[in-house]
């Protein structure tokens, strides 16, 4: 155990310390360092979605001009509807919260399950991607090996968020940086540099406008320009990133959340709708083995001395490279964070809610690095094929997310003095990012794009199943909780007896309970029942977990605490009352066992007759899949302490 936990500290960091009052100051991001962790996956998609979009438009080249003005439109639009969100969903307001919140629950689950997707292919297209920019700087003999490379990137990402957000986006500032100044260095230098081609580039599109109004008509000219539009589409994904990590980032949230966006949504359309003019400048074509941007930098660097073009053209690409593998942390970052959500309201697993020591939704983190390992390897990192697959799912979330921000301004609009303004915003929001939503549903559902709607339509099952199993249980917990009424109603009627000094030699019963609820006392009432009057002292023992759900700030902390101080006082008021010597002890923590085991240690040491136990859940139609959607920390916490030379009893509990 020792050998495991110092590989654990090693490869992924020692526990943090929840004492330490500047925890969330110190973990959080400012506006620079988010650019970096939440706005790489929308920077780095300007190194496939600029070119998906102008090869989709074959010899009309010229017509990429009107692709790069409604692309940069199209940022603008979707960063300023997040804006307005982020103000709405301070605490954090991604598309499922949105969608649950000011739609309905159900609509918010299908935002939910086509956001997870989303950020699995995120992983998936990004590292494939970074991959093929990796791989253009090698002879195309090496391109055997990228599958490997790209299943290793994608393992070594799932272990460096496994320590913790801030540590997987420091170490990639410098290298963002990089990508950043060679990219504006190389728009800046071809637009510069061929500005006495601006008005044959404008003659140009003229001339194919012409040309192919009268070949295939004005409507045929439009449907060209919306399929390489639509199929560029990869482009806009990540911008919700932000508004959905708000709880990562630094304090006042808003305005770092707002900054963020301003970052993101400024340099992705001047990245964008500069390479598209870049590469109809340069004549850029397609070359087997590279990526359009690296044909585009040799072409820029081609009357460049040997050795500073080869070395900006490496530059460039292995910072492309890099971006996109930085671009795959918003999967990593963004993934998880909806798990969480949707396993606090019970749509999910509960388990994808829990933090490791690192206050790291780690069970999210797996999920998401085993998928997109799946992912790469069925589609043999093929961005071809990725890109397909890709796109469809968030415009499903911008559609709901904007459709919801509408109805809100709408429903508030006699409070709300600005409320035109901001309809307007959302409003054509919506109608922009559902149109691409159709749009992409017919250009690529017959290519593959049915896929990626039958596994969101899957997993949207699968949460409707995980959501009836849990209600399921909640109503067979209540008949159980139904113990607490009558409990406290022959409290009521008990005649209250002086509770005796301590005597730590005394028999001791020691319950791990979670609440003042019919679990914990038909715990209690059962060991009084079957052990009457061997034991003279009651201690109780609960451990409020930190969660993706409380986990939000120091005050949200402090709550947990003051509620299980609250819940266990209760067990203490009710068995004092019947002339008992009780005491309570509380911890709180991310992992129940290893802070339950502590505690147990603490009180063996000052009660040696104490016995412990707990309660267990039986269900009568249990299953391995439905005994996975609870936790069975009692177990786990009786081997802990047989190891340390302790009894525990484990009361079955059938409901």
């Amino acid at each position: 155990m020792n050998a495991f936990r110092l590989v654990k500290d090693v490869v992924i960091g020692r526990a943090r310390n929840l004492s330490d009052q500047r925890i969330f100051h110190n973990m959080s991001l400012v506006a620079l360092l988010a650019w970096v962790g939440l706005g790489a996956d929308g920077l780095s998609s300007s190194c496939y979605g600029p070119e998906a979009a102008f090869l989709a438009l074959k010899t009309h080249t010229h017509l990429s001009v009107f692709v790069a003005l409604a692309s940069m439109l199209t940022i603008v639009v979707i960063c300023l509807s997040y804006s307005q969100t982020i103000e709405l969903f301070p605490t954090g307001g991604g598309g499922y919260l949105v969608a649950s919140k000011l739609l309905s629950p159900t609509l918010g689950v299908v935002s939910g399950c086509a956001l997870i997707g989303d950020y699995i292919l995120t992983i998936a297209i990004s590292v494939a991607s970074g991959a093929d920019a990796m791989f253009s700087m090698l002879p195309i003999d090496f391109l055997k090996y990228k599958l490997s490379f790209s299943l290793g990137i994608v393992v070594f990402l799932t272990l460096l968020n496994l320590r913790g957000v801030k540590e997987s986006v420091v170490l990639w500032v410098p290298v963002f940086f990089v990508f950043v100044l060679s990219y504006t260095f190389a728009i800046v230098w071809a637009i510069t540099a061929h500005f006495g081609d601006l008005p044959d580039i404008a003659h140009g599109v003229v001339s194919d406008v012409r040309s192919d109004t009268a070949e295939v008509g004005l409507f045929g000219l439009v449907a060209l320009v919306l399929r390489a539009y639509s199929l560029g589409a990869g482009t806009y994904t990540g911008i919700e990133a932000v508004s959905n990590g708000l709880n990562v980032l630094r304090e006042p949230r808003v305005q770092t959340g707002k900054r963020t966006m301003l970052y993101m949504g400024a340099s992705l359309s001047f990245v964008v709708g500069g390479l598209l003019l870049a590469y109809l400048l340069y004549h850029v074509e397609h070359v087997e083995g590279q990526t359009l941007n690296a044909v585009l930098f040799e072409k820029i660097t081609a009357a460049w001395p040997a050795w500073l073009a080869h070395g900006f053209v490496i530059a460039a690409m292995a910072s492309s490279a890099a971006l996109l593998f930085i671009a795959a942390q918003t999967g990593f970052l963004g993934g998880p964070r909806v798990l969480a959500n949707m396993a606090v309201d019970r749509w999910m697993p509960t388990r994808f809610a829990t933090l490791s020591d690192r206050l790291v939704t780690q069970n999210g983190v797996l999920l998401m690095g085993l998928a997109a390992l799946l992912v790469v390897l069925l589609t043999t990192a093929s961005v071809d094929m990725l890109v397909v697959l890709y796109s469809i799912n968030v415009f499903i979330t911008f559609s709901l997310s904007q459709l919801g921000m509408v109805r809100h301004w709408w429903t508030d609009r006699k409070t709300e003095p600005r409320w035109k303004r901001k309809i307007l915003i959302n409003g054509f929001g919506f109608l922009l990012t559902s149109g691409i939503l159709v749009s992409l549903c017919i250009a690529k559902f017959f290519e593959g794009g049915w896929a990626t709607l039958l596994v969101t339509g899957v997993l949207i099952g699968i949460s409707f199943w995980v959501k009836r199993h849990y209600r399921q249980t909640q109503k067979k917990l209540h008949r159980l909780n139904e113990l607490v009424a009558a409990a406290l109603a022959d409290d009521a009627i008990v005649v209250e007896k002086p509770p005796p000094p301590c005597d730590v030699n005394a028999r001791t019963a020691v319950f791990l309970v979670n609440g003042f609820n019919g679990l914990g006392l038909h715990t209690l009432l059962a060991v009084v029942r079957m052990f009457p009057k061997v034991y003279s002292n009651f201690v109780f023992v609960q451990v409020g977990v930190l969660d993706a759900g409380n986990f939000k700030g120091a005050s949200e902390v402090e709550n947990l605490r003051e509620h299980s101080r609250t819940e266990v006082n209760r067990y203490i008021a009710y068995m004092s009352k019947r002339g008992f010597y009780t005491e309570a002890h509380i911890a709180l923590g991310t992992d129940i066992v290893d802070e339950a085991a502590k505690l147990c240690d603490i009180i063996a040491d000052k009660f040696p007759q104490a016995q412990f136990f707990a309660g267990q859940l039986v269900f009568k139609d249990e299953s391995l899949v439905t005994r996975w959607l609870h936790n069975h920390t009692v177990f786990e916490l009786q081997r802990r302490l047989y190891q340390h030379g302790r009894a525990m009893l484990i009361l079955p509990i059938q409901v």
